[in-house]
């Protein structure tokens, strides 16, 4: 009998968010006879108690693992994994989230882990930072892509966006796109109820945002939005799925435009397709990006979306066919966009029923786990580390950090 693997994934916290969800939808779908799943995490987050009830999984609860920097924490935080690793004779370690991705790793390396994969859900690093922060962060990723096996990118504009900063070779990198469960965006007979739930009349327009309140979904931009559509159609409703240090900032902007009666602040939720079943439009107003989920389960369920032009966004908004595009922080022009969306109901219908069968096989969950199934498998097969490059005797000392070229700082 084949011994069964041990597989850790990191991630930083377990939030609503792509990035948990898709190491959710792996660790639930692993064969637990071929695999010994473990996680290590935050202590707290929204879908602790799904990963607690999700069967043959260990979970490892961290008093030092968070999303802010904290050299203390961070340094217990990768002690507190690399011990762990030694403990469970990990096999391979799988990292997810920018954070859990750097101390992962490194965590990984130091303990002589024999395949080490990371999963970019978006780089750590974006024009929005100020400039020597952002070198950093690249600095960072190149020193840690230097001794990744596999990095897996949900979009071709991350795999981009990673060459073109010297991050790993080519041949390091595996296009692995979210999968989405599409039986469970399919209840298109729950939108009355949860119209119903929420106050809003079945008449209504609605427009709805899935985003966590932080600036790199720009969710104040989303308010704005509702102030110039309700200039000329005061009775859309408008539906904002999230929470975040941004919440008062939000708040202070709804009194400012007085949508008191237009907006609902729903807060996490955990019944997505039910509130995306209830929405005739999808907004995302994101100022960076790597592919994000809500689109994709937006797409799912029927809705014509209207987005800002970033990341790997336009990989599956098609311009005039599944929705708009405009440029970040444009919100006269996505407003525009809204606006012919919900006076056309046809159009509206044609852009959703677009926007279903755009979606193809590769977005399909039972596809992303098989995928990223095989690549374990083809890691593990192979006699050499790197890519073929080095052996895994050699990897065990710790590379001389790369020296930066900031020549190659383009290609954001």
């Amino acid at each position: 009998m084949l011994r069964r693997y041990n597989v850790l994934y990191v991630i930083t916290k377990l939030e609503l968010g792509g990035a948990q969800k898709q190491a959710l939808s792996l660790m639930r779908r692993l064969n637990k006879e071929e695999y010994n799943i473990f996680l290590f995490t935050a202590d707290d987050g929204l879908l602790m108690d799904e990963a607690l009830a999700v069967s043959g999984i260990t979970v490892k609860r961290s008093r030092f693992l968070e999303r802010p920097i904290s050299p203390l924490k961070d340094l217990l935080a990768l002690f507190e994994i690399y011990v762990f690793i030694k403990e469970k004779q990990i096999d391979i370690v799988h990292t997810h989230s920018s954070k859990a991705g750097i101390i992962g790793r490194l965590a990984a390396r130091l303990a002589g882990v024999k395949i080490i994969i990371h999963t970019v859900h978006g780089w750590s690093f974006n024009v929005y930072q100020p400039f020597w922060t952002r070198l950093l962060y690249i600095w960072l990723e190149r020193w840690i892509g230097g001794f990744t096996d596999r990095l897996i990118v949900v979009s071709r504009y991350d795999q981009e966006k990673g060459l073109s900063n010297a991050i790993a070779s080519e041949n390091r990198y595996s296009l692995i796109r979210y999968g989405i469960d599409h039986a469970e965006f399919s209840g298109k007979q729950n939108a009355g109820e949860a119209r119903q739930e929420l106050g809003i009349g079945p008449d209504d327009l609605v427009v709805g945002m899935v985003a966590c309140f932080k600036p790199q979904k720009s969710p104040g931009d989303f308010v704005r939005l509702a102030g110039l559509v309700c200039q000329f159609l005061p009775r859309v409703k408008f539906v904002l799925v999230g929470d975040g240090v941004l919440r008062e900032n939000i708040e202070d902007l709804i009194s400012q435009y007085n949508l008191q009666n237009n907006m609902f602040l729903l807060g996490w939720r955990e019944d997505i397709p039910e509130i995306l079943s209830a929405i005739d439009v999808f907004v995302l107003t994101s100022l960076w990006e790597g592919l994000p989920i809500s689109v994709l389960e937006a797409f799912v369920s029927h809705k014509p979306v209207v987005a800002t032009d970033t990341g790997g966004i336009r990989e599956v908004v098609s311009e005039n066919k599944t929705g708009f595009l405009v440029p970040p922080r444009d919100i006269k022009a996505m407003a525009e966009k809204v606006q012919i969306l919900l006076n056309d109901k046809s159009l509206r219908l044609k852009m959703g029923d677009n926007a279903y069968s755009s979606l193809g096989v590769s977005y399909r969950l039972d596809y992303m786990v098989n995928s990223t199934k095989e690549l374990y498998e083809n890691s593990l097969s192979s006699p050499f580390g790197k890519g073929g490059k080095r052996g895994f005797k050699k990897r065990y000392r710790l590379p001389t950090p790369p020296r930066c070229n900031f020549l190659l700082l383009g290609g954001e």
